[in-house]
């Protein structure tokens, strides 16, 4: 995912993919392959945009973003 030999960038990589596993489908069966692509897009959008991430001070991306760009311009006009 990342630098070669950096396992920092290994354990992120490995708990992305747990989690997609462990939330998306351990336990189900998928009949179509549609349906399985439409719960991991659905997963993903989550992931991307609403989860809670603890990186970022448990806010979800959308929310650190916009706390950043809030920053930024208190910043700028200061």
């Amino acid at each position: 995912m990342g630098r070669v030999g950096s396992s920092y960038d290994n354990a992120l990589a490995e708990s992305f993919w747990q989690g997609l596993k462990r939330e998306t489908m351990h336990g189900k069966l998928f009949l179509t392959m549609s349906q399985a692509r439409l719960e991991i897009f659905e997963w993903l959008t989550h992931y991307n945009v609403r989860r809670r991430h603890s990186a970022l001070g448990y806010l979800s991306p959308v929310e650190f973003e916009q706390q950043h760009h809030r920053t930024a311009k208190l910043q700028l006009v200061a």
